[in-house]
Order: structure tokens, then C-alpha cells, then sequence
């Protein structure tokens, strides 16, 4: 079976249509990072009712993310439409007309027309909602928020692909440090035995002989402190367990995100036992790429 694709919790996607009566309506889905799934949408008012199945829709498909989705209906005001006056309003608007035209010497009377261009005087006759054309219209944008969520899922999974790549490049990089590492740190007993010799000797200046069994004890306690060879082990076992990760193309985020945590504890233990400047300076490039690399991840699904 074919491994799932690798999905970054970065995208965007926008779907649009048209309902029955004429108005027009977009959908703008855009995601980003996020330590669970978090879904918010906002929707113009009558379409509250699809917030609960929609949402519900994302996490069938999602698994992490911030999602931010925004319904925008454009209403279609359709000629002809059928206008009558607000009897309140015109009252009150022609009792202020009249009042101000009887305090203005010579002022004409006021003119129905400007009246009716006030705001609030006209408005547009509703007429009562046909539930089955509401049911049509919320239908019709459920299906369009099923595209848009589908697109957000391949503009996801195409991001998924290019962060799979550089994660795959970070973690060679990584296991070559790793390797030198492991070459340079085969020689730190042989060096920890010199440096103890050479300070003993500046110590007792000739005088005395420490005993060679007392000094191998001192060399061996030494070399178990310094050892670093069960941290490289470690590292190169988190080494194989990333790629299997990968590989496997799942929601992995999470698991990456502990791994790499494990990543860095390794790489500041080498660095802290190191005993030569080489394998310092392997260590804290080894502690960089492993940054780079954790905050690769942090972008995984």
C-alpha cells in the first residue's frame, strides 16, 4: 500500500457560486500552524445553523491546524423589486420638513420626492422565507465549503511534499554529523588518559609516582564520565526512527515534534562531554542542523 502523503498544516483555498436567487457567495479557507485542530468560521447571518456540520466535516479531514473559514454572500437586489414606505418614518420625516420649511421665510413646500430619498422612509418588501429554497441555498453552500476543504487538503499536501524533501535533507545532514561525531569521539579515552598524565606530572613535578593501577582506575572513571558513544547511539536510533516516521506519510507532527526534543537533548549531552575542540565544534553544528530540523517540523501535520 502506497504511503499517505505528508500534509503541512499551511494552506489556502477558495471556492465560490451562485444560489437561486441570483445573490453570489465565496468561501476562504486559510490554515496554519497549530498545536491541535482549532476551526473557526464565520458566516453572515441565516447560515448559522451549517457551523456544527461543518466544523464537524473539517475534522473528518483534519487532524491539526488553525482554520479560519469566512462565508461572503453578495446579495442580488433584483430590479423591480417591490418598495413601500415606512409610515412611522415618512410621518416623522415630513412633520420635520414642514416644521423647518414654515421657519424659513419664502421657503417652498417640501417635495415628495426628496422625502422619499431619505434614509428609512422607503424599504424593500420582504417577503416571507420559502424554507425549502433556504434549505437549497444552505445545501448549495455546504457543497461549496466540500470543495474548498478539498483544496485546502491538496494546497496542504503540496506544501507536505516540499517540507518532506527538506526534512529528508536536514536529517542526511544530521547523520553525516552524526558519523563524524562517532569517528572523532573513538579517540577521547586515548586523549583523557594523555591529559590526566600530563597533569599529574605538572602536579608532582618528579617527586612522586603515582601507581599505574591507581591511575588506570582514575583513567577509567574518567573515560566512563566522558563516554559519549550510548548519546550516538541514542541519536542514530532518533536518526531511523525520523525517516520511519516519513515514510509512513501519517500525521506524524506530533511524533516529530517529541523527537526532536530527544534530537536536541542527545546533542547538548556530546557537546557537554566532549573532550576536544573537534567534536565541540561537530557538536554545536550537530545542535543547529537539529534546530533547523525541529523547526522544519513544527510545520508537519
Amino acid at each position: 500500500m502506497a504511503a499517505h502523503p505528508l500534509s503541512s498544516m499551511t494552506g489556502f483555498a477558495r471556492e465560490g457560486g451562485t444560489l437561486a436567487d441570483g445573490s453570489s457567495f465565496i468561501w476562504e479557507l486559510r490554515s496554519v500552524n497549530g498545536r491541535g485542530l482549532d476551526v473557526r468560521l464565520r458566516l453572515p447571518g441565516g447560515f448559522d445553523a451549517l457551523e456544527a456540520p461543518l466544523k464537524e466535516a473539517a475534522g473528518r479531514v483534519l487532524k491539526r491546524g488553525n482554520v479560519n473559514g469566512t462565508l461572503t454572500v453578495k446579495r442580488e437586489d433584483r430590479a423591480g423589486a417591490r418598495l413601500t414606505p415606512d409610515p412611522v418614518a415618512l410621518d416623522q420625516a415630513l412633520r420635520l420638513a414642514l416644521d423647518l420649511a414654515a421657519r424659513i421665510p419664502g421657503a417652498p413646500p417640501p417635495r415628495a420626492e426628496a422625502l422619499l430619498t431619505l434614509p428609512g422612509v422607503l424599504r424593500a418588501e420582504v417577503a416571507e422565507p420559502d424554507e425549502a429554497e433556504e434549505d437549497a441555498k444552505r445545501a448549495a453552500i455546504a457543497a461549496a465549503f466540500a470543495r474548498a476543504l478539498d483544496g485546502l487538503v491538496a494546497a496542504r499536501r503540496a506544501e507536505g511534499a516540499k517540507l518532506a524533501e527538506i526534512l529528508g535533507v536536514l536529517l542526511d545532514e544530521v547523520a553525516a554529523l552524526h558519523g563524524l561525531a562517532a569517528t572523532e569521539a573513538a579517540g577521547q579515552p586515548a586523549l583523557h588518559a594523555a591529559r590526566l598524565r600530563e597533569s599529574l606530572a605538572a602536579l608532582l613535578e618528579g617527586e612522586r609516582r603515582v601507581p599505574e593501577d591507581r591511575l588506570a582506575q582514575e583513567v577509567a572513571l574518567l573515560a566512563t564520565k566522558s563516554d559519549v558513544r550510548e548519546e550516538l547511539d541514542r541519536l542514530s536510533a532518533h536518526i531511523a526512527e525520523a525517516r520511519r516516521l516519513l515514510a509512513s506519510g501519517e500525521a506524524i507532527g506530533r511524533k516529530l515534534d517529541f523527537l526532536t526534543q530527544e534530537f536536541v537533548r542527545e546533542a547538548n549531552t556530546l557537546c557537554s562531554k566532549s573532550a576536544s575542540t573537534a567534536l565541540t565544534r561537530i557538536g554545536l553544528e550537530l545542535k543547529a542542523a537539529i534546530e533547523r530540523l525541529k523547526e522544519q517540523s513544527a510545520n508537519v501535520e
